[in-house]
């Protein structure tokens, strides 16, 4: 029961995760800028948080559990999330949001590459396999056998970007201070990505910021972006395992492709879901000793 709950949970936030690209493509369409955009999710994001953190029911601090070193150390992982939204917003103004969210889950493979170096260790046949199945799937997820749209080279930069940046967080994130409440851990990692996008931007915030961007704009992209999936995230994690929990964060990919479909009324044909199938058929075959508990990737 406990893992029907939690697989629920982490769907839920994979979900919530998969509308952002749309509605920031919606969002630049009304002139707003990607500083403007991210600011206001985040800004928006960290008061929220901070507020319901008021509410919360104390619990018992354990040894170091609440120390300055610890709230600096999340905040720093946090600053992958900042960047992490920065790139992916700015990956959205060159490419359609199909293809922004396959380069954007090119951390698959980018997490296991990490994993590797950081464990000095050589990846098993298995994770080459499925490296390889996502590869594969990316150029039929993107279409690049036989594709009508023009590829820009900034938009590929930032995507990758993206990409590195969604590593770490997701890396960083889950193993930085796992014994704090939830809302306290996400407020202080979006506290962290708010003050990285404020070192990005810097003076562009100052001369370009429009107070009318906070709503509905900010308000939408915090609810789903900064507040919802990573309190559901960090509810349902625990009670999937990350190897599950990995599995079911992958419902980001089709999510943010049928939104985008639905409401940009972007092209989608089959070879791009069969591209989708084969990531998510990767992510599952790196992921298959779930009921273990244990994940082949980070």
């Amino acid at each position: 029961m406990e893992e029907i709950k939690g697989s629920i949970l982490v769907a839920l936030g994979a979900a919530s995760y998969g509308v952002l690209a749309t509605f920031v493509k919606l969002a630049h369409g009304q002139g707003y800028s990607t500083a403007e955009i991210t600011f206001s999710q985040f800004i928006i994001g960290f008061v929220t948080l901070g507020l319901l953190q008021l509410f919360q029911k104390k619990q018992p601090i354990t040894q170091g559990g609440n120390s300055v070193n610890t709230r600096l150390q999340l905040m720093l992982a946090g600053t992958s999330l900042g960047l992490t939204s920065t790139f992916y917003y700015l990956t959205v103004q060159y490419l359609p949001v199909s293809v922004c969210i396959i380069l954007l889950m090119q951390s698959i493979w980018m997490g296991l590459l990490l994993e590797c170096v950081l464990m000095r260790t050589w990846p098993t046949l298995r994770q080459i396999i499925s490296t390889l199945m996502v590869l594969v799937g990316t150029m039929l997820a993107t279409n690049l056998i036989q594709t009508e749209v023009v590829f820009s080279g900034k938009g590929l930069m930032f995507g990758l970007l993206a990409a590195m940046s969604y590593t770490v967080s997701m890396y960083s994130s889950n193993k930085v201070a796992p014994q704090l409440a939830a809302i306290t851990r996400s407020m202080y990692l979006v506290l962290g990505g708010l003050l990285a996008i404020i070192i990005f931007w810097n003076t562009s915030l100052i001369d370009s910021f429009r107070i009318s961007v906070l709503w509905p704009w900010g308000g939408f992209l915090a609810l789903f972006g900064t507040i919802i999936p990573p309190l559901l995230f960090t509810r349902g994690m625990p009670m999937t395992g990350i190897a599950l929990g990995s599995i079911l964060g992958s419902v980001e990919i089709p999510v943010s492709i049928l939104c985008a479909h639905l409401i940009l009324h972007e092209k989608v044909i089959g070879i791009q879901w069969l591209g989708v199938g084969l990531i998510i058929t990767a992510v599952f075959a790196l992921n298959v000793n779930f009921r273990r508990g244990k994940a082949l990737t980070s």
